[in-house]
């Protein structure tokens, strides 16, 4: 009996010390490398990946990125990028502890060309056309009639470093980059680090986007066209320093939509110094800019720092918007506080602005974005959330 009790006693320590290996193994990051076009569903368990040239998620498939996944693009490499095709679909799966990072060891704004998504919801383009081709170099076909369309879920996302200007330079492409996207898709605590042209950008489509951070790019922070028509977007942050362009840059493609996309909760903050790409005189430096028939419903707005001379915390760029959003009362923005002395709004050169009595309102209680800081928000130590 004695002897049966020891072996039994060996035989669980035995079981138990193999547990807590493996316990120990599986919370150990996988390496690998991701390159070319995925073809099938693919998940990307918790791990260090490498990301090489132009990697495309094809109509179909399914690839999802765990928690706390670090993938590292090389502008040595050439050009990199995540493309989701239209039908592809993206989960990103991070949390505020754990995000998932895409980033480059030179840390150099504009090494790669950051995440791009396609779809087939609509778009108002120019000369109302319903497709367009990509901006991005890739030339691709977007635009559709799907709404709904469904691209996946980006949730605690931190892109860094992108913004890409490939081939002659006339080609860009952004931190994230939305092509027609639509509203199935989760776009949620997301982050643009220092890229070299737009920290986010939309080209027509549904989808929206909740508790959103700008930081550090050199164009402009947010910027959209072709229509787009998101409705329930929330907690967006701007923060510019160095070289940056407009906080907010808004166009429609001189096509005067009957729709608009609504946001509530925004913070603009530039920080002293801080020059546009072509310097101070490329007046490219209001908190935002509304022209070619851009609109929007805005509300709980602050404004800070967008005090160079000649700047203003609105600038309507040309008559046409003056006279088919201004005057219609399509661009609402209230609840607003600017905390320097910013003029309110402008227009560009002699051009005359008057809002609508109630689509202009001044709150000194306005909050702009409530964002929570976290892991997901913080480089190098620093919170980016100021």
């Amino acid at each position: 009996m004695k002897k049966l009790i020891v072996s039994l006693s060996i035989l669980a320590l035995t079981f138990t010390g193999c547990s807590t290996t493996d316990d120990e193994e599986t919370l150990q990051p996988v390496e690998g490398e991701i390159t070319g076009s995925i073809t099938s569903n693919k998940t990307y368990a918790f791990g260090n990946y490498t990301l090489s040239g132009i990697v495309t998620i094809e109509s179909g498939v399914t690839v999802t990125f765990d928690a706390g996944s670090k993938i590292t693009a090389n502008a040595a490499n050439g050009v990199d990028a995540l493309v989701v095709k239209a039908g592809g679909k993206l989960i990103i799966n991070g949390t505020a502890s754990q995000p998932v990072v895409f980033t480059e060891p030179s840390a150099t704004p504009g090494s790669w060309g950051g995440i791009i998504m396609y779809g087939d919801a609509p778009i108002n383009g120019s000369g109302a056309t319903t497709t367009r081709t990509s901006e991005d170099g890739l030339n691709l076909p977007y635009g559709g009639s799907n709404p709904t369309h469904n691209g996946g879920a980006l949730r605690y996302v931190r892109v860094e470093y992108a913004g890409k200007k490939i081939t002659d330079g006339t080609s860009e492409m952004n931190g994230f980059s939305f092509y027609s996207v639509g509203s199935g898709t989760v776009l949620d605590h997301l982050v643009s680090y220092k890229g070299a042209d737009d920290g986010f950008e939309w080209y027509g489509g549904t989808v929206s986007g909740t508790n959103l951070i700008s930081f550090g790019n050199y164009d402009d922070s947010f910027d959209w066209q072709d229509g787009w028509q998101g409705q329930n977007n929330s907690n967006w942050y701007v923060y510019q320093e160095g070289i940056g362009n407009f906080g907010m840059e808004i166009e429609a493609s001189n096509n005067d939509n009957a729709y608009f996309p609504k946001i509530a909760n925004i913070t603009l903050k530039r920080a002293p110094g801080t020059v546009t790409e072509g310097g101070s005189s490329a007046a490219e430096y209001d908190a935002i800019q509304f022209k070619k028939d851009g609109n929007g419903d805005f509300t709980n707005i602050t404004i800070t720092g967008y005090t160079t001379s000649g700047a203003t915390a609105v600038r309507i760029q040309d008559a046409r918007t003056n006279t088919n959003q201004v005057n219609t009362g399509k661009i609402k923005l209230t609840s607003v506080k600017i905390n320097d002395g910013t003029s309110q709004f402008a227009g560009a050169g002699t051009l005359s602005v008057n809002f609508p009595t109630a689509n202009y309102t001044i709150n000194a209680s306005a909050t702009g974005a409530s964002l929570t800081a976290g892991n997901w928000a913080t480089v190098n130590g620093a919170t980016l959330i100021k």
